[in-house]
């Protein structure tokens, strides 16, 4: 496949991410609930979960922002799903060297790997990152 025609299904997987995001909404019982903003550009992440014998049992996110933080956050929530704190840490990690240019192992992502074209747009790292930065966050709240 060309260059231009990988580029283009990459674009259209964060399209299709973006308008019809995985896991969007609340959780009816909801553990955890955090909420985080990007001042930068206005982008408002709420992201809830379910843990149980220290993985993840279900998640959900809301709030409204650009195509990029709506996409990862879609994508984030189908890969953490069955994930354990470490594990979800460990993503988390990998997925912000990957959007500042690092070379990382992508199999740890799935689906998220394809944002790594976001690091040649150092503006939409911040909107890249809100998800997972709400996540790691999340997961690390006493309760």
């Amino acid at each position: 496949m060309g260059l231009s025609k990988l580029d283009n299904l990459y674009r259209q997987v964060i399209l299709e991410h973006a308008t019809h995001p995985h896991h969007h909404g609340s959780l009816v019982k909801g553990q955890k609930l955090i909420e985080l903003r990007n001042p930068t550009c206005g982008d408002v992440l709420k992201v809830e979960l379910i843990m149980s014998d220290n993985k993840v049992q279900d998640v959900a996110f809301s709030g409204t922002g650009c195509t990029i933080s709506q996409a990862s956050a879609s994508m984030m929530t189908d890969e953490i799903i069955g994930k354990s704190k470490k594990e979800i840490e460990e993503m988390v990690t990998t997925f912000s060297k990957m959007v500042t240019g690092e070379t990382i192992d992508e199999n740890l992502l799935g689906d998220a790997a394809i944002l790594e074209g976001v690091a040649q747009f150092p503006a939409r790292i911040k909107c890249a990152t809100l998800a997972w930065k709400a996540v790691y966050q999340v997961i690390n709240l006493e309760n």
